[in-house]
């Protein structure tokens, strides 16, 4: 499980934003960083686990409160 963390906070924009932002940060991070994703577009529900499994991440951990989709991506262990 990763010990860190790096926060892209996309809240208030449209997808594909938030899933570009997430695969930029996911490229520039070390390899037992994770990267926690807030969203606020409901295509997120979609587009994000896509993404991800096209890409070869995996969700660690998604929840949602208050309109937020929180998605936890990191790279397989």
């Amino acid at each position: 499980m990763p010990i860190k963390e790096i926060l892209v906070d996309a809240r208030g924009h449209r997808c594909p934003v938030p899933t570009l932002r997430l695969r930029r940060a996911l490229e520039d991070a070390p390899a037992d960083v994770a990267v926690r994703l807030l969203a606020d577009d409901p295509l997120a529900r979609i587009d994000v686990p896509h993404f991800a499994a096209g890409a070869g991440f995996v969700i660690l951990d998604r929840s949602e409160a208050d309109g937020v989709l929180k998605f936890l991506i990191g790279r397989p262990s």
